[in-house]
């Protein structure tokens, strides 16, 4: 059972702006995290927003807010940045 990765708009802007090496890290990292049968076990889950909840996914300084759709088989990518910016959004 594989989750499909899916960006919005803002978060493939995000991704275009990141150095190549940054971005395909974080690729990776999703796909893995795609291949999981319960993948909400390895990201943390976002204080204050429960209906849906935000997830964050840690990969070096940056981090990529998610959602988790288990009805759909869906990661929804909301946003990518640095640790010390993306936190003020959510």
């Amino acid at each position: 059972m594989t989750y499909e990765v899916v960006f919005t708009k803002e978060a493939e802007r995000a991704s275009a702006r990141l150095d190549r090496q940054v971005a395909n890290r974080i690729e990776a990292e999703l796909d893995s995290l795609a291949g999981e049968t319960v993948p909400d076990r390895y990201v943390k889950q976002l204080k204050g927003n429960d209906d849906p909840p935000f997830y964050s996914l840690r990969v070096g300084d940056y981090r990529v807010v998610l959602q988790i759709h288990d009805n759909r088989l869906v990661i929804l990518v909301i946003e990518i940045g640095p640790r010390d910016s993306i936190y003020r959004k959510f």
